[in-house]
């Protein structure tokens, strides 16, 4: 299925189901109101539904808790539960009710927050004067439907086992789109990348970044005790080859058994004491020992390879234009999303029973960052979706 299609799974009913009100509160027919903006119990329940149906594609059940008896969910879970394991007792309606609770709070929450955030969404492409035709939103959608279902009947089935509707589709392809539309107006503004940019930044990361360190490859030994280093040590002066005094003496795993080598180590990667024998001693003469806190080491230098820095060619500088703007993009796009965040969390009012951590009247504060494409990845899961975190 289409990366368009999996995403563009909900939000008409909430559309179609928003009005203005005036100041003072929620109205009993709303769930919640983001800056004189409603959204219906209609909605919610609309949209509570689609979750539910989604649930129970995923194994759980479809029925949507209904609070505050949960009649019709208990009765579902009974009728579902598979018969207890011989010995152990039967599930009271107790527990299942308990269940229900669960699964319409972990529900009530997923929706509001979706619905919340699509409402942010809106009310901030608007706030930046973003337009977007319904022909241009149908368009999108139609390739995309196309891509994913080329058989008509395939996609009203699709359509049947999610429990939406095309203006739901179309309305989440809306969603969408204005996310895009703003994060592009966000990245514009973090502006242009320059050549002394690219210079600037070369210089500060080019140790770190843009250059192969000095590598040297070893013999070593590596003793419990300095008796030991001294005796491998006399070994190899007397002609003992690595590989039989390595065997004989070290207890380093990583060159004991390949006659000692170690190849490629870098200078600073070590401990100290070992890192600066090892990088000041010239190649070919036997040192040590030097004792370190794994032991005591006796060397020899059997190659030195010279650092070597990459040279600011012009397929390093597009790279390096590339990095800093998407650095500088990304920075703008979390001051954006914090400010975003609390903007909108202000103007959000919530009714008593729904209230979650995007309501301004809730005691708690959302832990979940609200960049401009939050609304779309707080969206009710559905069959074939995947949401974010």
């Amino acid at each position: 299925m289409s990366k368009i299609l999996r995403s563009a799974m909900a939000l008409g009913a909430v559309f179609f189901a928003v009005g203005l009100t005036a100041c003072g509160g929620v109205p009993d027919s709303a769930v919640l109101k983001v800056d004189g903006q409603t959204v219906s119990k209609e909605a919610f329940d609309n949209w509570m539904g689609i979750a539910a149906s989604a649930a129970g594609q995923q194994g759980g059940s479809s029925v949507v808790p209904d609070p505050p008896g949960y009649e019709k969910c208990v009765a579902a879970l009974k009728a579902a539960a598979p018969a207890p394991v011989k010995g152990q007792p039967k599930p009271t309606d107790k527990q299942f009710e308990t269940q229900c609770k669960q699964q319409y709070t972990q529900l009530k929450d997923q929706v509001m927050t979706f619905l919340i955030r699509s409402q942010w969404l809106e009310a901030e492409a608007k706030k930046q004067g973003i337009e977007l035709s319904d022909a241009a939103v149908k368009k999108e959608l139609d390739k995309a439907r196309k891509q994913a279902f080329p058989k008509p009947a395939d996609y009203q089935k699709f359509l049947k086992d999610s429990g939406q509707t095309e203006a739901d589709l179309l309305f989440r392809q809306r969603t969408q789109m204005l996310e895009q539309k703003v994060t592009e107006k966000v990245n514009k503004s973090a502006g242009s990348v320059t050549a002394a940019d690219v210079t600037a930044y070369y210089a500060k990361n080019k140790d770190k970044q843009f250059t192969q360190p000095q590598t040297r490859d070893l013999r070593v030994v590596l003793t419990s005790s300095e008796k030991q280093a001294q005796e491998a040590k006399q070994a190899l002066e007397s002609g003992e080859s690595w590989a039989k005094v390595a065997k004989r003496y070290s207890k380093d795993p990583t060159s004991k058994s390949s006659g000692g080598k170690l190849s490629g180590v870098q200078k600073g990667q070590g401990e100290k004491a070992f890192d600066d024998a090892v990088f000041k001693a010239p190649p070919n003469r036997l040192e040590g020992p030097v004792k370190t806190a794994d032991g005591w080491y006796v060397f020899e230098v059997t190659k030195d390879t010279a650092a070597k820095t990459q040279p600011l060619t012009k397929d390093l500088e597009a790279s390096i234009k590339q990095i800093v703007q998407s650095e500088r993009q990304q920075a703008a796009l979390t001051k954006f999303g914090k400010d975003y965040q609390e903007r909108w969390r202000d103007k959000t009012e919530c009714q008593k029973d729904f209230v979650v951590p995007d309501c301004s009247n809730s005691k708690k504060t959302s832990t979940e960052k609200a960049p401009p494409g939050a609304a779309t990845e707080s969206a009710p899961t559905t069959t074939q979706t995947t949401t974010g975190g």
